[in-house]
């Protein structure tokens, strides 16, 4: 391909067709393989069930566990798992994946036969120990956009623990409180978790600053500490509050409009069956920017600005392509000029160039996030991700449209309180903890991000296994929110839930511990802000209470948004 034709491909961005990433990607992972297969004096297809593997590692490490006790376990492993694919491929298994994991009782006997001792690295179960070829079958399986289910389908397989290699990533994979509490405990001074590289990589081609999100070590702390004084206490919680509530009202009175105008039924009972994400999307853009630069910027009009539009593109495009991009040398797809990376790219560029007109074309003087230098300068390249409350919301007003029932006690409470408060925002909040649970409880089931990571900086023990230091350990937020070991009935959408002290390493949806979400204080009063106004407006039904089926790009994401009916209510 000449030169010229080159970047006439790249210009030609809305063009690109699926097709185009795939086989790039496919180009891309079979060079990678190609490498490894010449650097490798054997390479090993190993099935994704490893029990057996373990046995020989361990016999010729000189193991002491019965050989023939874990041969058993191992046949018993396999027929496990056998069973396991006949009920899958025969759909006893429930695709909404809120049946959670039941961990396979030959792993558990293998640990139980272990002598007591804590045992070697290499011994957690694992799906293969090649990273190469099992990013080929994630590719081939269309894996990446199900990840979440994979996840929890190989807790159930292989147990509580498990090691996974992609590509050039290699983790151990943990989902319960006492194993998430020992990671946590040996963190460090400065905890570290995955770099995203496709998002660093795109940083350091076009010199811009990787801000708090991508740094870590002293740079990261120095700047979190500044950041965590302008939005994570309690004084900086009451200076955002009212900008929040601003947009939060205005939502509902422009759907309210909306719903009276186009509606059907009675007068003071007009209803409107809709797709609430797009509007959802344009509410925590709009909050987000006048909380960050102090002004509003006008979503809420009927016909949305061409700019506002593209900003929203760039944002999903830059979601949908970051997760294949993970496992994958970024230099490599760059020298490639792989479409995908393209994409990936040109979607970041149009992100910098909208927050940086945004900065430059408002200014107020009691903007929350610009209040230092510093921040000035990361606060665009971050917009995106306070717009990801728009999830959530889709998610919790399904969850409150299909339990009429939790919808009338958590509206009981918001009337309530809010006639108490007379329309503080915060003694609302204050006196409506159900909206707290709503909160917790959707991302319970639906977390944004479906992973925390950490890299202990001590030598650890997880399920007996030792674990050493530097070694990428990853919580599985979905599992653990299904998981019966966890919750009580995890099936059920209960916000009540949450009112008992003590979480127990249990929600973890922002993170954990100093290097939890910035942004954790903003979301939660903006989803709740919203909810508090829209449960006075309006009552939510929705035709199908049937599980939504969800999908993972970088985000966890409804495949098919719900639609729901918004009903008004006298106010």
């Amino acid at each position: 391909m000449s030169k010229h034709s080159s970047r006439a491909s790249d210009r030609r961005l809305g063009d690109v067709c699926v097709l185009s990433d795939d086989m790039s990607l496919s180009l891309c992972v079979c060079v990678c393989v190609f490498i490894q297969l010449m650097c490798c004096s054997s390479l090993e297809l190993c099935p994704d069930v490893t029990v057996t593997h373990w046995s020989s590692e361990r016999a010729r490490a000189g193991g002491q566990t019965d050989r023939q006790t874990e041969r058993q376990a191992a046949l018993l492993c396999v027929k496990e798992v056998q069973s396991a694919r006949i009920e899958s491929e025969s759909g006893s298994m429930l695709s909404s994946g809120v049946r959670p994991p039941a961990f396979s009782t030959a792993v558990r006997s293998l640990q139980r036969r272990s002598g007591g001792g804590v045992r070697d690295f290499q011994e957690i179960p694992h799906t293969g120990s090649n990273g190469w070829i099992n990013l080929l079958r994630f590719w081939k399986d269309g894996r990446f956009s199900l990840l979440h289910k994979h996840m929890e389908n190989t807790f159930r397989r292989l147990g509580p623990i498990y090691r996974e290699s992609l590509g050039s990533q290699s983790s151990v994979n943990i989902m319960l409180p006492m194993d998430i509490g020992e990671l946590f405990r040996s963190e460090g001074l400065h905890p570290r978790r995955m770099t995203l590289q496709p998002w660093a990589t795109h940083r350091e081609t076009r010199r811009h600053s990787k801000g708090v999100f991508l740094k870590n070590g002293t740079e990261w702390r120095s700047d979190r500490l500044l950041l965590n004084k302008e939005v994570m206490v309690a004084s900086a919680v009451r200076r955002f509050l009212p900008l929040l509530d601003d947009v939060a009202r205005d939502f509902c009175h422009s759907l309210r409009q909306r719903v009276e105008t186009e509606g059907d039924g009675e007068r003071d009972q007009r209803s409107m069956t809709l797709d609430p994400s797009p509007d959802l999307f344009r509410f925590a853009l709009e909050a987000s920017c006048h909380v960050l630069y102090g002004e509003r910027i006008g979503l809420f009009s009927s016909s949305p600005s061409e700019e506002a539009e593209r900003f929203i593109w760039a944002v999903e495009r830059m979601l949908a392509t970051t997760p294949p991009l993970l496992y994958l040398p970024p230099r490599l797809l760059l020298a490639l000029r792989a479409p995908l990376w393209t994409q990936h790219a040109t979607a970041w560029d149009h992100i910098f160039s909208h927050g940086a007109s945004l900065s430059h074309t408002h200014t107020h003087s009691h903007t929350l996030i610009l209040t230092h230098t510093h921040t000035h300068t990361h606060s665009y390249s971050h917009i995106h991700k306070l717009t990801h409350t728009a999830v959530p919301l889709q998610f919790a007003l399904f969850e409150l449209a299909r339990n009429p029932d939790v919808q009338e006690r958590v509206r009981a409470q918001v009337l309530s309180s809010w006639e108490q408060a007379s329309g503080d925002p915060q003694k609302a909040l204050q006196g409506a903890p159900l909206l707290k649970g709503v909160v917790k409880e959707t991302l319970r089931l639906y977390p944004v991000g479906i992973t925390v990571q950490r890299y202990p900086v001590r030598d650890i023990v997880l399920q007996n296994y030792r674990v050493p230091a530097g070694t990428l350990v990853q919580v599985c937020l979905y599992p653990l929110g299904r998981s019966p070991e966890v919750f009580e009935c995890p099936e059920r959408f209960e916000p009540s839930r949450w009112a008992a002290s003590g979480e127990g390493f249990r929600s973890l949806a922002f993170g954990f511990g100093s290097r939890q979400c910035v942004g954790r204080r903003i979301a939660e009063n903006e989803m709740q802000l919203l909810l508090l106004h829209i449960l006075r407006n309006f009552r939510l039904t929705v035709s199908s209470t049937e599980e939504l089926n969800t999908k993972y790009t970088l985000i966890l994401l409804p495949e098919s948004p719900p639609r729901i009916t918004f009903t008004t209510r006298s106010l």
